[in-house]
């Protein structure tokens, strides 16, 4: 039995895998919100380089990775498989837990896969600065990392509460060269505005994209960048899903159960859409997203056009959503606080070809806690989603007696998230689910937008 699977750089994959070619229902269009009317292309050239944009609109099957991204690449890439058997030991379980170790990056996350490749396109496209926002703060530290790798300024707008609970993830931005404001700031007009509302505002990433979209369009020779959510960023990540496919190849299994965890949805689909390919084309596999009860899109949300900002100056995206107005606990410590779902994501729920479950605070560290101490690796809060979910079907599957094939992304780890570890551990960590009428309240204020 191998408990590491790795491949050698030669077998790294030359493409990234485009799920519109194969979707039962395309992604409605993006909306004017002026008009109602589906945007063009040309209305995004202020927001991104035109190369990025032929991206998001492609559906194209599969799109060639530019030999400059393969080159950054394999600074870490391609990245391990486990075979978790402490934790499959640990819990009695006849499954077999295998897990994507996409920590080994520099950024310590999945993020620098859609980075690199975010961060050459501009760059050759002739853009000289980029301006974003952050939650946690590993979209932020992966894409100065990647700015840096090609000679790019940087601003990144951290979500206050993040900013302030997570002091290091700056830290790691400005060795990369990269300039971090906490959001929302008094840089932009719309920061000020919720500043103006309250001098104290935990921030939320709906905002954070409001100032640095502002950012972009009102600087010279800028433009904005995203970690999740855009189908051009779910493109890149799926890097992983291919490299597993790969790996699992190698030693002849395939998954019975895909699991990722999902704030936006860029990991989990990094790993679900070369699988979803299969299930499409008629492979029996379950594949499941774990988000938080406490900004549960997915589970709790409507499916529906909406802002992907708070500010509103995005166009109108057809996705699960709990309101663009919506903000974070400030005692959710989890990661994973968009108020909205990538539209990929959403639709392939909508086609029931994805399972969402949300799970409490308590209980992804818990489930942390679980695994770095059988499996040694301390994971991202937000990784703990996907793991307190393998371990619930890792311990079903014990209930009936089968052994299963089980692929998780380990989309992080967390030696930079102590601090919500050292809350966990000390009792100050509570559970905290979204109520329902807040949740109704948030979602009526989108009755005024259409229906996908």
């Amino acid at each position: 039995m191998k408990r590491r699977i790795d491949l050698n750089e030669k077998d790294i994959p030359k493409q990234w895998y485009n799920i519109q070619a194969d979707m039962p229902n395309p992604v409605p269009p993006p909306l004017n919100p002026a008009t109602g009317q589906p945007i063009t292309p040309d209305m995004l050239a202020p927001v991104f380089p035109m190369n990025l944009i032929e991206q998001e609109v492609s559906t194209e099957r599969w799109i060639n990775i530019p030999d400059e991204v393969l080159e950054k690449y394999l600074i870490w890439r391609p990245t391990p498989l486990y075979r978790a058997t402490f934790l499959e030991k640990y819990l009695g379980t006849p499954a077999k837990i295998y897990f994507k170790n996409e920590g080994v990056s520099p950024a310590g996350s999945h993020k620098p896969n859609t980075a690199i490749a975010q961060a050459y396109y501009n760059k050759v496209f002739g853009i000289k600065r980029i301006a974003t926002e952050t939650g946690a703060g590993q979209w932020g530290s992966a894409l100065s990392f990647a700015c840096n790798q090609f000679g790019l300024e940087l601003k990144v707008y951290m979500v206050r509460i993040s900013f302030n609970q997570k002091p290091y993830r700056k830290l790691m931005m400005e060795t990369w060269g990269a300039k971090c404001v906490p959001s929302p700031s008094p840089d932009t007009n719309a920061g000020r505005k919720f500043l103006a509302q309250n001098p104290d505002h935990p921030g939320s990433l709906g905002i954070a994209i409001s100032e640095a979209i502002e950012d972009a369009v009102t600087t010279k020779d800028s433009r904005y960048s995203l970690g999740s959510v855009l189908n051009h960023v779910l493109l890149h990540q799926t890097i992983i899903g291919l490299e597993a496919q790969k790996q699992l190849e190698a030693i002849g299994e395939y998954p019975d159960i895909v699991i990722g965890c999902a704030g936006g949805g860029s990991n989990f689909a990094g790993v679900a859409l070369p699988f979803i390919r299969d299930k499409i084309h008629g492979k029996n596999i379950h594949v499941i997203a774990a988000e938080p009860s406490s900004c549960p899109s997915m589970t709790k949300g409507i499916y529906n056009y909406d802002f992907g900002d708070t500010a509103e100056t995005t166009p109108l995206l057809a996705m699960h959503t709990l309101g663009h107005n919506f903000v974070p606990a400030p005692i959710h410590a989890g990661g994973l606080r968009y108020h909205g779902m990538a539209p990929i994501v959403s639709r392939l729920v909508m086609d029931k070809l994805i399972e969402p479950r949300a799970y409490s605070q308590l209980e992804t560290f818990a489930a942390g806690v679980t695994f770095a101490r059988t499996e040694g690796f301390i994971p991202a809060p937000e990784t703990n989603h996907a793991i307190a979910c393998t371990i619930e079907e890792a311990k079903k599957a014990k209930e009936e007696g089968k052994e299963k094939v089980i692929l998780m992304n380990w989309s992080g780890h967390g030696i930079i998230d102590l601090a919500a570890y050292d809350a966990y551990l000390s009792g100050k960590l509570d559970d905290y689910v979204l109520p329902d009428n807040e949740i109704q309240g948030l979602l009526k204020e989108l009755e005024k937008y259409p229906k996908p």
